[in-house]
């Protein structure tokens, strides 16, 4: 349906224009992607097992997500409209899909209308996914098929208005202000977020680095800020280097400043990739969690704890179909995972296979 409605739109735009029109013909672009998966979880259950986005599974075979992105250039403006259909999108758009868990869910994952200023200055005004971190959510578009805890537990989109500059060919920057996080209305709060971003690509050598920030009121007057650093930098043809690092904070504005606690969760992850050949690839996650605060993963333990997860992926691609076998293992300080009999324990080992595709 939106392919017919931009094709007729272009079509009634060119009739109108006269043979001495010299206007650049608009752009368009249709794109999209779907991604389904197998998981096992080694301790019999899905219950308590998983604590990050997207695969909440046990011995189940899975739809992911089935997304469908518009883009439509013309002059200094372009409009952008990124749809998803499935759990996945229920699931990053958690606020606006009741019980996004079950069923099939649709959701607008992105959508904004963009105007240059200058060719230096390109302003924003929608919903576009965050800044913050180093992975996606969509599927083909990362190398682990699971997602870190960094990812499942910060921002996963913003809804706002943003400047992204160009200060010179190696140095760009975006600040933005939005609603409070993963909101795409919030006109019951008079809260805002301001986001930044300042980023370096090197000129000499394959290298890319990220410093992200993020501070605002949530709409229950939680004070955040976060601060979050990305770095890429591929060696060889063959061997490539990842990082991500986040450290956030949160202060309760609704008592009295001496009375208020500070509270943060933290972590860090190393992504090591290896192509052997232009279809087979191998990526090992490493990340280190820490929630001494009990914020978001060890809510229910006293003094909070930290968790260690390792996720080994291979990747074979064939044209635009990736899949993806992985294994992982999550161990915890504490007993938040679950075996099939009830018992807690501090692990968790999973074995899936998924298949992504794109176009």
């Amino acid at each position: 349906m939106l392919t017919t409605l931009f094709a007729m739109g272009s079509t009634m735009l060119a009739m109108s224009q006269s043979t001495t029109d010299t206007t650049t013909a608009p752009a368009f672009k249709l794109s999209g992607s779907a991604d389904v998966y197998y998981k096992y979880n080694f301790n019999g259950t899905a219950d308590n097992n998983n604590k990050t986005s997207f695969t909440n599974s046990h011995n189940s075979f899975e739809l992911g997500m089935v997304s469908l992105k518009v883009e439509h250039g013309f002059k200094k403006g372009n409009i952008v409209a990124d749809l998803g259909f499935g759990k996945r999108a229920g699931e990053f758009s958690y606020n606006d899909v009741p019980d996004a868990s079950k069923g099939l869910s649709m959701a607008i994952k992105q959508l904004y209308v963009g105007y240059e200023l200058t060719d230096k200055i390109k302003i924003s005004l929608g919903s576009y996914a965050t800044h913050v971190g180093y992975e996606l959510v969509d599927a083909y578009a990362n190398r682990n098929y699971s997602m870190s805890y960094m990812f499942s537990y910060g921002p996963f989109f913003h809804t706002g208005v943003k400047a992204d500059i160009a200060i010179s060919s190696q140095f760009s920057a975006m600040i933005g202000v939005f609603n409070p996080t993963d909101l795409k209305s919030a006109s019951f709060t008079g809260h805002k977020y301001i986001g930044a971003q300042l980023g370096y690509t090197s000129s000499k050598i394959p290298l890319k680095l990220y410093l992200n920030y993020l501070e605002g009121k949530d709409t229950s007057g939680i004070q955040n800020h976060q601060i979050d650093f990305v770095g890429t930098y591929q060696i060889t043809s063959v061997f490539g280097l990842g990082y991500n690092a986040t450290y956030s904070t949160y202060s309760n504005t609704a008592v009295p400043k001496a009375a208020r606690d500070n509270a943060n969760w933290w972590g860090n992850a190393l992504y090591v990739n290896l192509d052997f050949t232009d279809k087979v690839g191998l990526t090992l996650r490493g990340e280190y969690f820490s929630d001494k605060d009990g914020l978001k993963v060890f809510g229910g333990v006293p003094d909070g704890g930290n968790v260690v997860a390792g996720t080994l992926t291979l990747n074979y691609k064939v044209g635009n179909l990736t899949i993806m076998p992985e294994i992982r293992l999550d161990k915890a300080s504490a007993n938040i995972f679950q075996k099939k009999d009830g018992k807690a324990v501090d692990q968790s080992g999973n074995v899936l296979i998924a298949a992504t595709y794109h176009f």
